[in-house]
């Protein structure tokens, strides 16, 4: 496993960063497009599709913990984490391909095949992606290096975002040439498909494992339940964690049906274009929306550092509720007042989850010093659970509240249709992260209070 003190080297940040630049490519395909191909492509009612991204996301967020138990007592030459990351890649590839397509069933057939295709992708990404999120709390024990390893773990999966979100529409609309636009979002995924593995396996090739647990001998499951129960700090970050994910769950799965009926459908311009490409105004606000993540990430750094990290999390999420109530106002031709809120929302919002991640490892460390046992497989997989709910009440609720609204898909939408959009582009995000500020305003482990811990935990370890 190598010595704790080891320096994490330029080329493992990268490899580290690059395993969520996978994992994003098809998180944000999933959270921005996918309601959408179900209901717009697949031809599958909305109603139907929030239900079912409810059933299949919850019994996911139950698969989190099972493989975080099952990383913890692993045991290779390659580590705990490393080696599902190397193990899954290809067949996180594979679902991501048939997930995205389209069969020609009948309506009980396409259902049917949705759940199936979505709900092993889901637990596939799983065992890809709890294991990755766990090596954060072991590649370095140092709170300022995994704070710099969040960050750039951040950045990737930005950076993977803004890949597949600037060219998934062009490749879309190229690729329908040859089959269609059923076949064009499946050639397309493809590609991306390929990529996401190869990201994967740089990852498993670049990193390391080098945090020693305090006890060496196996946790019993009971002792390691038992302990996370009782981890205060952590079941508030459970809470803030959620809150984030339906406020960008919400505002994500909107965004397409946003700009497709409310925003063009008034507009004679719908676009713009270049190089060949046509690009629409919804990938212009979502690429800009992942650009403004990256500067949100690399401001936070400094930001938490002179404030502390509760308060950096606290005023992000305070100022993305303000600035989504003022999206509401925004009109179909007010197309600079949405890209500007856009990237505002999104600094703010894109700064909380290095945040979030490095406070967890502060709470698997807060756990150790309190019981004497490590189980960080199961912390960051209870944490990976938290974000997978908020995603699955934030991607249920956007389904049926187009259905409540009176969404039908590639038709003129009624007035009540297109102002229940507009509110979930805003008002309703907005009081998401308004719960996120509560939660967050009691956390209680201050900067001082983890030096505290890191200095105990390296009196247990025997470091200097």
């Amino acid at each position: 496993m190598g010595n704790s003190a080891t320096k994490v080297t330029l080329k493992e940040k990268i490899g580290y960063g690059l395993g969520d630049a996978a994992s994003s490519i098809f998180w944000k395909l999933f959270g921005m497009y996918l309601l959408f191909f179900y209901t717009d492509v697949f031809g599958m009612p909305a109603a139907a599709v929030g239900t079912m991204f409810l059933i299949t996301r919850i019994w996911d967020s139950l698969v989190d913990p099972v493989v975080g138990i099952l990383a913890d007592r692993t045991r290779t030459r390659w580590g705990r984490f490393r080696p599902f990351i190397l193990w899954f890649a290809v067949p996180f590839g594979v679902l991501g391909i048939l997930t995205f397509t389209t069969p020609d069933f009948g309506m009980t057939g396409k259902i049917v095949w949705a759940y199936v295709t979505y709900t092993l992708m889901m637990m596939v990404y799983s065992t890809v992606n709890v294991p990755y999120a766990s090596l954060l709390g072991v590649i370095s024990p140092d709170p300022d290096t995994r704070t710099e390893l969040s960050s750039y773990r951040m950045i990737f999966a930005f950076l993977g975002s803004i890949l597949v979100l600037t060219f998934i529409e062009p490749l879309v609309h190229y690729f329908s040439r040859f089959g269609g636009q059923a076949a064009g979002w499946q050639y397309a995924v493809t590609l991306f498909a390929i990529i996401t593995v190869l990201f994967f396996f740089c990852t498993f090739r670049w990193t390391r494992e080098r945090v020693i647990p305090v006890r060496t001998e196996k946790n019993s499951l009971k002792e390691d339940v038992s302990d996370l129960f009782r981890n205060r700090p952590w079941w508030i970050l459970f809470a803030a964690g959620v809150g984030a994910l339906i406020f960008n769950s919400i505002r994500d799965g909107a965004a397409a049906y946003y700009f497709k009926y409310y925003v063009e459908a008034a507009r004679s311009e719908t676009g713009l274009g270049f190089t060949g490409l046509s690009f629409s105004l919804t990938t212009l606000y979502l690429v800009l929306g992942q650009a403004a993540n990256i500067l949100g990430i690399i401001l936070v750094v400094p930001v938490s550092k002179r404030i502390g990290r509760k308060m950096a999390y606290l005023w992000a999420m305070a100022g993305a509720a303000v600035l989504s109530v003022l999206f509401f106002f925004a009109g179909p031709n007010d197309v600079w007042m949405m890209m500007g809120l856009q990237v505002l929302i999104s600094m703010c919002a894109g700064s909380i989850f290095p945040l979030l991640w490095s406070m967890y490892a502060d709470t698997a460390d807060w756990s150790e010093v309190n019981t004497g046992r490590r189980a960080t497989g199961l912390i960051f997989s209870a944490s990976s659970m938290s974000q997978k709910l908020g995603w699955t009440f934030g991607g249920a609720v956007t389904g049926w509240l187009l259905a409540y609204f009176g969404f039908e898909a590639n038709t003129t939408q009624t007035p009540e249709a297109l102002n229940g959009i507009r509110m979930m582009l805003s008002l309703l995000p907005a009081a998401s992260a308004v719960l996120g500020v509560v939660f967050i305003s009691i956390y209680p482990l201050s900067e001082k209070k983890i030096n505290e811990i890191q200095n105990e935990l390296k009196k247990l370890r025997h470091e200097s």
